[in-house]
């Protein structure tokens, strides 16, 4: 590789990953909890625990449970059902002043599906894990701050790819995986530096590229609803304001039938991002690990209940779907999750080790009299 270009992609590595490191840094940092949230939740007694009844207990119809939801949060609106995976007689159940009301305003607790009985989930509306997820997500920024991350999760795939194209060369002069420990420090550190990118280059790429697309969730759902959306509900667009809302009690069985073999992920209330002034939406997901994450939502008029349409998915809100279980190790249990773990941790070190290694050669390229040295063009 000739020199002049060699420099070219050194400065591109160099000036990405310094813009992106301290915030790889904390996503890293944050990353890591939230990789065991679960157990976390579990350990710290934030997770909902439904009361121990024989397993033929007989559960509540839809309708029932809104009206439990509405006596336990008066005032308030319904805004989503949706099922717990770990519990099949657990509805986690989300409600506001307003059905447009923004996610982090609303409140979150879980429904018993059997009596009815509400469960509190503090981990869902604050708490450490909260914390670390908004920090995580948005910086507690809102829709500025995904997309700040999102930038920043560009420059982290840059960095990795001219990294590669920069230890190409390097792997030539040296055997795969040697780490000169009759050598400087500094030389010590870069050979660490380029082995563990290399070892978890494919993992930062895939945790780097479905972040970026995470971030972007905000935009993705609204392209959905000015897209997919707005043409399944366009014979509804003068209708008049719904008054009263026909009984939920059917959704399911409603669903079941236009969707066979598929499986209720959550309902969506008329008013909310997910559905329309005139509909309930179904979000049905597939019964395998992978479809699991694939949403098929199938809108019901929400005064006759008549199935209006079953959407196709356009393929940015299947990638959406995919990419935040995966982002976070979600797809192959406790194995997977620790694997998350380790290669996020050594992410961690390249990124600590790419830091020191710019800051030691900043030093040693400070002239004599120990002014401080300009970037070079």
């Amino acid at each position: 590789m000739k020199s002049k270009t060699i420099r070219r992609w050194s400065f591109i590595h160099t000036w990405t990953s310094l813009i992106c490191t301290v915030f790889l840094l904390m996503l890293a940092l944050t990353g890591l909890p939230l990789i065991f949230h679960h157990e976390i939740d579990h350990l710290l007694g934030d997770a909902p625990q439904l009361r121990e009844m024989p397993a033929d207990t007989p559960q509540l119809d839809l309708q029932q449970l809104v009206r439990a939801a509405e006596a336990h949060r008066p005032g308030e609106v319904m805004q989503y059902f949706g099922w717990d995976e770990e519990d099949p007689n657990g509805v986690l159940t989300i409600m506001a002043r307003t059905a447009g009301t923004e996610p982090n305003s609303s409140h979150t607790f879980m429904l018993d599906a059997r009596t009815g009985e509400a469960v509190e989930t503090p981990s869902a509306n604050g708490g450490l894990m909260m914390f670390i997820l908004r920090l995580h997500v948005d910086l507690f920024a809102g829709l500025p701050g995904k997309l700040l991350l999102a930038f920043m999760g560009l420059l982290f795939v840059l960095a990795i790819v001219s990294g590669v194209v920069l230890y190409l060369p390097f792997m030539r002069r040296l055997t795969f995986a040697t780490v000169r420990q009759d050598k400087s420090t500094r030389l010590r550190w870069l050979d660490l530096h380029n082995l563990i990118g290399v070892v978890t280059l494919t993992w930062a790429l895939v945790v780097g590229v479905t972040g970026v697309i995470s971030a972007c969730a905000d935009l993705l759902i609204a392209a959905w609803r000015n897209d997919s959306l707005s043409a399944m509900i366009e014979p509804y667009r003068e209708a008049p304001p719904l008054t009263q809302l026909a009984p939920a009690s059917r959704l399911l069985e409603i669903a079941k039938e236009v969707a066979p073999g598929m499986q209720p992920d959550f309902i969506a209330f008329p008013g909310t991002r997910f559905s329309s002034e005139h509909h309930y939406a179904v979000f049905m997901k597939g019964s395998t690990h992978l479809t699991s994450h694939l949403l098929t939502p199938v809108l019901i008029d929400a005064s006759t209940l008549e199935v209006t349409a079953v959407a196709e998915r356009p393929w940015y809100m299947d990638a959406m779907g995919m990419s935040q279980p995966l982002h976070f190790g979600d797809y192959g249990g406790m194995p997977m999750k620790i694997l998350w773990a380790t290669l996020d941790v050594l992410t961690i070190i390249v990124l600590g080790s790419g830091l020191y290694l710019w800051i030691v050669r900043r030093r040693a390229a400070r002239p004599a009299l120990g002014e401080p040295a300009g970037v070079a063009p």
